[in-house]
């Protein structure tokens, strides 16, 4: 056995099954150095494989019917106990005329319930007037006065009689006196009227007792006849219930048993016609050429699995590329307005901080110039008379774009004065060829206004460069001075232009981003990351720094996107 078992591994290891792609149909293959010995396997194989699946239906036929045949006497034996509870219970309890009672009894408890209600009122009633009335029977003249009294027909007529008694004695008085045998006489008959008045309030009284008597006696009938039909209602439910359960065990033992027995029926016809839907389309032959290696077939998927490999090696490094990229993300990441889009300056021999006075045509020019638009049409006053001009960190731009826009200004008819305020590494006078031995640093510190402006490179535009680089930017920069500067500054110029140092080093940029009324960011595409250009708007919001928006540097702009 273990020989057999060992070979059979040994030609599994080589067998092969592979389903059709929308089809019913496998492949049975098998790998073997000698083509005839493959061809037989694979036929061996398919025949046995049908040759199994016939025994194992049989073989589950035979199992289910067995099942089935123990469980139906299982079943037959719940039912036929099932029955016999039934039966017995319904002897018992008169269940032939349980349903019939069960309909009458809701509608008696109804009649019930409603002659009730009615004798209840009725006894209130009576209780009411009986009570009225026997509370005043010491006093006829008052009691005689009630609707209870008053509506008898001998009250009523002894009260005519009365009236004509007293009218007689009024107009007897007015002839004769009070001994006077005449109205002796009517004052006697006065009086016999009277006392039978009396003796009818007191057969009134006692009629009325009687019929209050008569109305508490029918209510407590009543009521204990409805207590009486509550109790055989509720009786018969109970009753009813456990009929109902028992029935309804008998018919669900019913149903299973009858389910099983109709299936037992069918299993026990085609138990010996079972059908097998296996067929051999097609046997295995000896093949003619081996099928592996496949010099061509490793070839391409070698080409197509290198390619694939490529793309997705790309996707992942721009995946994890985390930089500022396109505007439109940008806009949506950091929730701030992109103003301008410049493009990457691979000109060696030329300065991009000079290209409006040196390539007025260039791209680029028209970058700063759409940036000079976008900055102009940010409020509808115009462009803010104070302009901050800063970045996350360094090598961003910021200086050439402050110095550009300050230059697109001026040429655009505005009065403009650009300000180095980057104490730390000043550049602007390097860029404009200016002298810095006196400059922005000197007046902060105490010096003199005098000689603080110089002449732009265009007309319109001032320069007020850094000065020397001071020990203490920071205190300078937040001294009163620089903000009486900019309040001089502004009753002369349009526009202030403020370089200053990146915002996310040093705090010179917080300090005076308080003292303008807008603040352009500049981020450098590929190389400022979300998170430190999200730190920067933090810092300002932290501030309340106004915001006026964006300025992607250094981007790789594509016909098809952003230009034409």
């Amino acid at each position: 056995e273990d020989e057999e078992l060992l070979l059979a591994d040994m030609i599994a290891e080589q067998l092969e099954v592979r389903p059709f792609k929308n089809s019913r149909i496998v492949t049975i293959s098998y790998r073997s150095p000698n083509p005839e010995f493959a061809a037989r396997v694979a036929n061996a194989t398919a025949t046995a494989y049908v040759e199994q699946t016939l025994n194992m239906k049989l073989d589950s036929t035979r199992l289910t019917l067995d099942w089935m045949t123990r469980k139906a006497e299982e079943e037959r034996k719940k039912l036929d106990a099932a029955e016999k509870r039934l039966q017995a219970y319904m002897v018992a309890n008169d269940i032939v005329t349980l349903e019939d009672r069960l309909t009458v009894t809701p509608q008696k408890l109804n009649q019930i319930s409603s002659q009730l209600v009615n004798a209840e009122a009725k006894r209130k009633e009576m209780e009411a007037i009986y009570l009225q009335v026997k509370r005043l029977a010491s006093r006829p003249d008052e009691a005689e006065t009630l609707p209870a009294v008053a509506s008898d027909p001998a009250m009523q007529t002894l009260r005519s009689e009365i009236l004509q008694a007293e009218q007689k004695l009024r107009e007897l008085s007015a002839k004769y006196g009070p001994k006077h045998p005449v109205m002796i006489k009517a004052n006697g008959d006065l009086e016999v009227l009277k006392r039978k008045r009396d003796q009818e309030v007191e057969r009134i009284v006692r009629s009325l007792k009687n019929q209050y008597d008569l109305a508490v006696s029918t209510e407590e009938s009543l009521r204990a006849q409805l207590d009486r039909t509550k109790a055989e209602a509720l009786n018969l439910n109970q009753k009813f219930i456990q009929y109902s359960a028992l029935k309804r065990e008998v018919d669900t033992n019913r149903q299973l048993y009858d389910a099983l027995m109709l299936k037992i029926k069918e299993q026990s016809i085609t138990k010996e016609t079972q059908p097998v839907n296996l067929w051999i389309v097609e046997k295995a032959a000896v093949p003619e050429f081996p099928v592996s290696p496949n010099k061509k077939k490793n070839l391409l998927l070698g080409l197509i699995v290198g390619l694939m490999a490529g793309i997705g090696l790309a996707f992942f490094v721009e995946y994890l590329d985390n930089t500022v990229k396109y505007p439109e993300e940008t806009e949506k990441a950091l929730g701030l307005s992109v103003l301008g889009l410049v493009s990457l300056w691979k000109e060696k021999d030329a300065q991009l901080e000079r290209v409006l006075l040196e390539q007025p045509r260039s791209t680029h020019s028209e970058n700063y110039r759409a940036l000079r638009t976008a900055v102009m049409l940010s409020s509808a006053e115009g462009a803010p008379a104070r302009i901050l001009v800063t970045s996350p960190g360094p090598a961003a731009g910021k200086t050439t774009t402050a110095a550009n826009l300050a230059i697109a200004l001026a040429q655009a008819e505005k009065k403009v004065v650009l300000i180095d305020g980057d104490l730390r590494k000043p550049r602007l006078h390097k860029i404009f060829k200016l002298a810095n031995r006196h400059g922005l640093s000197n007046y902060l510190a105490g010096g003199s206004g005098e000689a603080l402006l110089h002449k732009g490179p265009v007309d319109n535009l001032a320069v007020i460069t850094s000065g020397p680089i001071p020990p203490n930017p920071a205190e300078l920069l937040s001294s009163s001075r620089m903000a009486k500067l900019l309040d001089g500054l502004q009753k002369e110029f349009d526009v202030i232009v403020c370089d200053t140092p990146p915002l996310l080093n040093v705090a010179d940029a917080r300090i005076l981003s308080r003292l303008f009324s807008g603040t352009i960011l500049v981020v450098r595409a590929r190389q400022t990351t979300f998170e430190l250009a999200g730190k920067a708007v933090k810092a300002l919001a932290d501030v309340n720094a106004p915001v006026l928006g964006m300025v992607i540097n250094a981007l790789e702009l594509k016909k098809s996107d952003y230009y034409y």
